[in-house]
Formats: C-alpha cells, sequence, structure tokens
C-alpha cells in the first residue's frame, strides 16, 4: 500500500483468490465458511477507516450460510438499497434513519440463495443518483486506486469494497450505470443484466418504465459468470433465453460495431478513446468484423432522461413518508436530489410525452443491434475524477453539466432494458482504471461474458495489488 493507494491483499485464508475459488476451498474442506467471513471482517477493519466504504457492518451477527449455493461461504456485502433482514437501509440519505427490516427483500432472497455471506452494507450516493459515493455533510467513499479521487457510484462502496480485496465479489445495481461506472472506475468486471434477468426490488416494480438492473462487481470475468449461473437455480425468466454457466470464451465470429463519441456532443478524453481503440483492434485480431455503430437515438434522449431521474426524485420527496419511513424529512435531501427534483417540478407537463419516447428507445436500440451482434464504447466519458468535483455541494446546475459529461454512454442501456458489461481494459496516466462498455441485445448475456473471457485470457486485468 501507499498514501494514495490501499488495499488488504494478504496471505490470510482469502488470498488473492477470487470467489469462484474461495467457494471451491470450502466446498473441498480446505479452509471454512467461518475463516473465509473472519478473513474479509480483518481485511475490512483494516481499510474500511480509509476507505468509508461499509455503511452497516454486521460482523458479529454474520454467520455463513447454510445454503448449498455455487458460490457458498464467499463473504460479501449487500447495496444500501436493498432490504436484508435485521439490518437497516438508509439509501445514502439523511432524509431519514432505516430500522432494521423485518425479511429479506425480493432481490435479497434471490442473492442470498447462492449461499454468500453477507457481512454487511455498502455505501452509495443518496438514492443511488449521483454518479459518485459523496455525501453533503460525511465523509465520502475513496477509490483505493487512489484515495483523492471517487469510487464512482451508485455501487461505488462496493466497488471500492471488491477492489481493495476485502471481498471477492459485492452486490450491486444499475439506474444509470450504477453497476457498470464504479466498475470502470474501481478496475473491475460490472455486468448489467438485462431487464427481467432477476427478481425485481420493490423500488423497480413501483416504476413505470423500468430502468434498474441487479448484479455484482467482480475482480474476474468467472466470478460474475458464476453468479449469473448460481441466480438461475433459484429463480429463471421464462422469457429470456437462459445464460447458463458460461466457462470460458466461444469460437465465432461477430459483428462488432464501435461507438467513440456520445450524445450531446461528448468526446471521450484521450486515455479512454485510446482504451476503446485498443480494446477494438484486440478483438480485430481475434477475427472479429468491425464497423462503426451509429447511435440510434437522438439528444432529446438526454432531456427525457433527465425528466425521468427527475420524475424518481419528486416522488421519493414527495412520498417518502408514505413509502419510505413515517419520519422522512425532505428538507434534509441533499442539493443534487433536490435539483433534480424541482428540474421535474418545472416541466412535469412533459410526463406522459417522456414516458412515451422512453418506452420506444428499446426498439430503436433493438435496430442498432440488427446490424450488430455486439457494440463497444466508453463506460466513461474520462477517467475517474477528483473527489468533491461530482460533490452534491457543487451548485446544482453546474454538477448536473459535469454528469452530462461524464455518464454520456450507460443510461442507454437502462432504459433499453439491454445487458452491457464494463471490462477493466486500460488505465489513465495516473494509473487509475479505465473501462471499456460491451453491450449486446436484450438477453444476450452470454454472447458478453463469452468475450469477456476472451479479452481476459488474451491480457490479465491489471490487479491493484501487483502495482508498487
Amino acid at each position: 500500500m501507499t498514501d494514495t493507494r490501499v488495499h488488504a491483499f494478504s496471505d490470510d485464508v482469502l488470498a488473492d483468490h477470487d470467489a469462484v475459488a474461495v467457494a471451491d476451498l470450502i466446498r473441498r474442506g480446505e479452509i471454512s465458511a467461518r475463516e473465509a467471513a473472519d478473513a474479509a471482517i480483518r481485511r475490512a477493519e483494516k481499510v474500511d477507516p480509509v476507505l468509508n466504504a461499509v455503511v452497516y457492518a454486521d460482523y458479529d451477527r454474520a454467520r455463513p450460510s447454510t445454503v448449498d449455493g455455487l458460490l457458498a461461504g464467499v463473504p460479501t456485502y449487500v447495496k444500501d438499497n436493498t432490504d436484508v433482514h435485521g439490518m437497516p437501509t438508509n439509501h445514502g440519505t439523511a432524509a431519514y434513519v432505516g430500522k432494521p427490516a423485518a425479511k429479506d427483500g425480493p432481490y435479497a432472497a434471490q442473492y442470498i440463495s447462492s449461499g454468500m455471506t453477507v457481512l454487511g452494507k455498502s455505501r452509495l450516493p443518496e438514492f443511488g443518483f449521483n454518479a459518485s459515493t459523496e455525501f453533503a455533510d460525511a465523509e465520502p467513499t475513496h477509490n483505493p486506486w487512489h484515495t483523492e479521487h471517487s469510487p464512482g457510484a451508485s455501487s461505488g462502496g462496493a466497488a471500492a469494497l471488491v477492489a481493495a480485496g476485502v471481498v471477492p465479489i459485492a452486490h450491486a445495481n444499475d439506474g444509470g450505470g450504477s453497476i457498470r461506472i464504479p466498475a470502470a472506475c474501481c478496475g473491475l468486471i460490472g455486468l448489467k443484466p438485462s431487464r427481467g434477468r432477476h427478481v425485481d426490488g420493490d423500488q423497480a416494480r413501483s416504476m413505470p418504465i423500468n430502468i434498474v438492473s441487479e448484479g455484482v462487481v467482480s475482480r474476474s470475468v468467472r466470478d460474475s459468470a458464476t453468479f449469473i449461473a448460481a441466480m438461475e437455480r433459484t429463480w429463471r425468466n421464462p422469457s429470456l433465453p437462459p445464460v447458463g454457466l458460461v466457462e470460458g470464451p466461444a469460437n465465432r465470429r461477430l459483428r462488432i460495431g464501435v461507438l467513440t463519441d456520445s450524445l450531446g456532443g461528448v468526446v471521450a478524453d484521450e486515455a479512454t478513446a485510446a482504451t476503446v481503440a485498443e480494446t477494438v483492434a484486440r478483438l480485430e485480431k481475434m477475427g472479429h468484423e468491425v464497423s462503426p455503430a451509429a447511435l440510434p437515438v437522438g439528444d432529446e434522449f438526454i432531456e427525457d432522461f433527465i425528466n425521468y431521474w427527475g420524475f424518481l426524485a419528486f416522488f421519493i420527496s414527495a412520498l417518502g413518508k408514505r413509502t419510505i419511513d413515517k419520519e422522512f424529512d425532505s428538507d434534509k435531501l441533499d442539493g443534487f436530489s433536490k435539483g433534480i427534483r424541482d428540474v421535474y417540478r418545472r416541466q412535469f407537463t412533459r410526463t406522459p410525452r417522456t414516458l412515451w419516447r422512453l418506452s420506444r428507445v428499446k426498439n430503436a436500440y433493438a435496430d442498432m443491434l440488427r446490424q450488430h451482434d455486439v457494440v463497444v464504447s466508453p463506460v466513461l466519458a474520462h477517467s475517474p475524477p477528483k473527489l468533491g468535483y461530482l460533490s452534491p455541494n457543487v451548485p446544482f446546475d453546474e454538477l448536473l453539466h459535469r454528469l452530462r459529461n461524464y455518464v454520456a454512454y450507460t443510461p442507454l442501456n437502462n432504459v433499453a432494458g439491454t445487458p452491457a458489461i464494463s471490462l477493466p481494459a486500460g488505465a489513465a496516466a495516473d494509473g487509475l482504471p479505465v473501462g471499456v462498455q460491451i453491450s449486446a441485445a436484450h438477453g444476450d448475456e452470454r454472447t458478453l461474458l463469452e468475450l469477456a473471457f476472451a479479452l481476459e485470457q488474451d491480457r490479465p486485468w491489471r490487479r491493484i495489488q501487483d502495482l508498487s
């Protein structure tokens, strides 16, 4: 470790194993699930005072599951917008104080069916609205690759814990990039599944257009692939093709589309553009056919997504006392939540047209994927900014401008409901990770995982513990 790079990797029972390796050691009796949990707890206690990624630690009550799932005994954290029995859920806000949940939420039950040991809750920005895990009146979560920088969001706490080696895999969810963004910032694999791939949480079920997908951040492709297979053992959506257990690359030639610039004239920075170009060159060398891809939506998509973002913030603010907690105080929301809420208030009459246009995005996206099997693009327009740049205390108009120029590539898949994966394919000049996004047609997670395996085997990902 250095003053600015923090990790917990050591020669304990977790070593530098991924989740599949830890589960295999437990299954063969070489280590116990209790030993794995205790090692993760020690690691958390070592680095979380610096990272500030754990919002609720349940270490005294943490007990290995008796479920014999594919990831049985692997220690993990659940994001603090998902109910887990006995743990409070606070959504990253100061607007109320959460009480211990009376039962597992719908998605948490499926997640826990994998057999993983839940150690506590990971941090997120207020209601997941921001793209950095920062707070109005509290310490932010820090990026373990460089603690002066953002770990992304909204699954920033989960990503920091996995990147730092506290646990090999952690729960994340994605409503505008919240799996892929922190994965890109922290050098991880982040697969946003297709809409409907997993059981929906309570929030997603109440949305007029469900933009949220559940998943994980991990350090290896096989962990993300095994997680998908583990979830299918509990419940599989009959309207989607099964993914099964993907175990490596496929021997087939794909039509790969390439997107570099995005909506609103946003241009990726030099390190990001170079990483995308290098990844495309590697895929072309593997024998895939590469050609430019055209965006399937126009600039009106940006305004529609912002309006929908504000719509969600407005209803949380207006109905928080009824739907979240009777003590909910909307006056204690941070500046960004209030600002995006007020954007919606000023243009609420646009709601029917916004919803109509957003509902048609899936058709436009499907048309693009008729020309290509997958599309490669940046995840973000630039590498992780310093903490403070996306703070909710930045004046709202400036913060929204910064977010528009940063989160330029991920929301399309949320609205279309299609799968996309962030891969840690490059690095900026200062060593911070740079991610590449690969998107596929609805229901085609298998192709994404097969390509990810191919890229991982061609060139293993950079590891934080290897850097001097």
